[in-house]
């Protein structure tokens, strides 16, 4: 405690290429109320002026300090890279993305709230989205929300738009961090989703009613990536089989098993007779169904696809409204991915775990 007694928060911004928007990302951390923080950028073999950028930041203010990997790696192992970083003096833990930014209060308030209720292991807030604010759902003004709680609302709840936030929105508790060598427990890009379920076992929610970051969605976000191929499906299922045991009773896990199913299989029935899909596309969800258990048949789209039909006969306004958005899936109401700007052979948000910024779970 210095700094007016303040506890020490370690910031991280896992990078690849994120040139473009670095630099309002580290101004917007340099701009805290909050004062009494450690800031580390993690660069992951940018071909960028990516390093260049941190460096020169770094020259100019002795928080900062740069760590340049030797040698490029999966997005999801950079921010555990970052993660491992943590100063064991630190209290909190804060992720901003690199093509995000924080606003003034940001840590200040979170800090805030975690100081006044020591049970809390993740606090959360609203955040900006171009011109949306994402994160609503919470009844104001309860500001603590137990962790069974929280996650069962995410399993069960079907609230568009409710979800625990995203990397850069939320922060995080450092112990739960230091707690294992891989805080983003798997390599999907929405790890940072299943980090929530982890930790929240035994852990309570925090929730500030103020919009503290800002989320740029751009084309090459992770979160842009995963909802082009549809990668909440599966990172849905993998969670519900891994941590809904946990929260979920044997009746309600398994209708929530046969609620993701049914919703995946209907996805894929789309777009396996409606839409174009590469190779890619299906080596992907076959490859992850099957891993998960539940491989993919052909017969389990023809039922998925007449199962459509059927619905769609019985309410052809809503057949009309979908048609119109063939082959889109719906996004996750849970973490955006960490982002990482997007890289070969990884995932790389801008996502809900990371982009160029290589943030969002």
């Amino acid at each position: 405690m210095t700094a007016l007694g303040q506890p020490l928060v370690t910031v991280l911004t896992p990078v690849y290429n994120g040139a473009d928007f670095l630099a309002d990302c580290i101004e917007s951390v340099l701009t805290q109320t909050y004062q009494h923080y450690e800031y580390i950028i993690v660069n992951n073999r940018s071909t960028d002026r990516t390093l260049e950028i941190a460096l020169d930041y770094a020259k100019k203010d002795r928080r900062i300090r740069v760590v340049d990997n030797e040698q490029f790696v999966p997005v999801i192992e950079n921010h555990n890279i970052a993660f491992r970083l943590v100063s064991a003096e630190a209290k909190y833990c804060k992720v901003v993305s690199a093509d995000d930014f924080l606003f003034p209060t940001a840590i200040a308030r979170m800090v805030a709230l975690a100081e006044a209720n020591p049970s809390v292991g993740i606090v959360g807030s609203y955040q900006l989205s171009g011109d949306r604010v994402l994160w609503q759902g919470f009844k104001f003004p309860r500001a603590v929300f137990s962790g069974v709680e929280m996650c069962r609302r995410v399993f069960l709840g079907g609230d568009r738009g409710f979800g625990f936030g995203s990397p850069t929105s939320m922060l995080y508790r450092a112990d739960l961090v230091r707690s294992d060598s891989a805080f983003y427990p798997n390599p999907s890009p929405h790890s940072d989703t299943s980090a929530c379920f982890r930790a929240l076992r035994h852990a309570d929610y925090g929730f500030v009613y103020d919009v503290l970051s800002f989320e740029r969605t751009h084309g090459e976000t992770q979160s842009s990536a995963s909802a082009a191929m549809n990668r909440y499906s599966s990172a849905n299922l993998d969670d519900a089989i891994s941590y809904g045991p946990w929260y979920l009773n044997q009746e309600e896990l398994a209708r929530r098993l046969d609620d993701v199913l049914k919703s995946y299989h209907r996805f894929l029935a789309v777009n396996y007779f409606c839409a174009s899909r590469g190779k890619d596309f299906w080596s992907y969800h076959k490859g992850r169904l099957e891993e998960l258990g539940y491989p993919l048949s052909r017969a389990s789209l023809y039922k998925a696809a007449i199962l459509a039909l059927i619905s769609e006969a019985l309410n052809p306004a809503q057949a009309i409204r979908k048609l119109k958005n063939v082959g889109r899936p719906v996004s996750r109401t849970s973490p955006a991915a960490p982002t990482e700007t997007t890289q070969a052979g990884a995932a790389g948000r801008t996502t809900g775990l990371p982009t160029s910024g290589e943030g969002h779970a």
